[in-house]
């Protein structure tokens, strides 16, 4: 029996038949008891809550109703130790009756509950597998969208878990049983009052060795297109030194090959990465013995693998801010240039900081690029691309409240930037070879850097 990798995503762990066409038996005596037990790991309830704490979308999986209560005692939690920001909340918070899993994406928080323990990395990758799932029909994940695609939402949650246990969690075979919104169905759901998503049979791939794939792959143009994704984590203290340094980063395939095609990736040099998370068509012999990427491939876009380098020594670009006050004024000075060329043009710079509270007026200009002071008194400096005559400089001076004769809180500034062919970690593919194909396929490779958490502190 395959032991299970450490970062085997619940996907892998859990796929079944849906419930709409799984074949059930009457339950018999002993069917209570092993329902009790089996219900000591399993998720009672699912909410999808706004910005606000209103709850969108709840979905009990079941037979114990949770009492939607259980949301405002967690929003009140969220009110008193975060402001009203559920992302600063630890995932995994207990309530005087419920253990409670969360996970925030783009305003909205999906909140599971259960009455007893388990393990709680299960029930936070099955939430973000269901965040995942969601932006993928969608397109996007927000409050507006989640209420006007409520009936799908629904429908999806209903696929996606089976009495509080993970059932479908593949796109690929949701997507044959639940059609994804487009003007079509909304047409007939507003004129004939009834829903066209459902499909009227088990997709094939659901009895597939792998369910990730349909076995007939539609519109095959036989092409593959590999793309490496890295964000870039930074911090530069006061002196500007280097403290940290890391790139976060996902290798990301669009494959449209005809038939069941065998792939391998290998890379230059596999030794860099750490923390690596696969997608569930990999098999993790290859890797662990030579580091190599052997996989049979889902249909069009998703996600390989993930992976972190630490300990990076260079950045692209530097920023040396200076702030002197006196006399309840304060003198700003902000240069920004290249430090290590990376041998592509760096696009998208953006440099912002946030006001200090105690400051009255702005009066900031930049010599290259555009200065604008937001409502929410962030200074954001639009450059873009750094010119090769002259560095960008901001410079300007902040009023300081009346009385107030220095500055005490020195503001922390943000970088963004973009690098469109090339990995800054270093990471690099060797190759990729296909095969079980008809004929060779096109094949592609690109390489993207843009900024994380890059902050530099004043």
């Amino acid at each position: 029996m395959e032991l299970v990798h450490r970062h085997t995503p619940v996907s892998r762990l859990f796929h079944f038949c849906p419930p709409r066409f799984a074949h059930r038996r009457l339950p018999s005596p002993e069917s209570h008891l092993v329902e009790q037990r089996r219900a000591a790991k399993m998720l009672q309830c699912i909410f999808l809550l706004s910005d606000s704490g209103e709850v969108m979308v709840e979905k009990q999986m079941a037979g114990h109703r949770v009492d939607r209560a259980i949301c405002g005692w967690f929003w009140d939690y969220v009110v008193a130790h975060a402001a009203g920001d559920p992302s600063k909340v630890l995932q995994v918070v207990v309530s005087p009756t419920h253990y409670l899993f969360h996970i925030y994406r783009n305003g909205v928080t999906f909140l599971a509950c259960t009455q007893v323990e388990m393990p709680p990395l299960m029930a936070i990758e099955f939430l973000s597998r269901v965040a995942d799932v969601l932006t993928d029909y969608l397109g996007d994940l927000n409050e507006d969208i989640i209420k006007d695609n409520f009936v799908i939402v629904y429908q999806v949650l209903d696929e996606m878990m089976d009495n509080g246990f993970p059932l479908t969690t593949e796109p690929n075979i949701l997507k044959e049983m639940i059609a994804p919104p487009n003007i079509v169905n909304k047409m007939l759901n507003v004129v004939t009052g009834q829903s066209s998503t459902l499909g009227s049979k088990l997709p094939d791939a659901a009895a597939s060795f792998v369910p990730w794939r349909s076995t007939v792959a539609k519109d095959a143009s036989n092409e593959v297109y590999v793309n490496i994704v890295e964000e870039l984590d930074a911090c530069v203290n006061r002196e500007g030194v280097l403290v940290k340094c890391e790139a976060y980063g996902e290798v990301q395939v669009n494959c449209s090959l005809p038939g069941v095609p065998e792939l391998t990736v290998s890379f230059a040099n596999p030794a860099i990465i750490n923390d690596v998370s696969f997608h569930p068509c990999v098999r993790f012999k290859p890797w662990e013995s030579n580091q190599v990427l052997s996989f049979v491939p889902p249909n069009g876009q998703f996600k390989l693998m993930s992976y972190r380098v630490k300990k990076l020594k260079k950045t692209p670009i530097y920023v040396k801010p200076q702030l002197t006050s006196d006399s309840g004024n304060c003198r700003v000075d902000v240069m920004v240039g290249i430090r290590n060329d990376p041998g592509k043009p760096i696009d998208s710079i953006t440099v912002q900081f946030q006001l200090p509270p105690l400051i009255v007026s702005a009066d900031l200009t930049a010599n290259y690029g555009t200065v604008d002071i937001l409502a929410d008194k962030t200074c954001l400096w639009t450059i873009g691309q750094i010119p090769k005559d002259r560095a960008p400089v901001l410079s300007g001076s902040l009023r300081l409240e009346e009385g107030l004769a220095q500055l005490h809180t020195l503001p922390t500034f943000q970088v963004k930037f973009k690098i469109m062919g090339v990995a800054l970690s270093g990471l690099q593919i060797d190759k990729l070879d296909v095969k079980n194909t008809p004929r060779a396929p096109y094949k592609g490779f690109r390489a993207q850097t843009q900024a994380g958490k890059y902050e530099v502190r004043s």
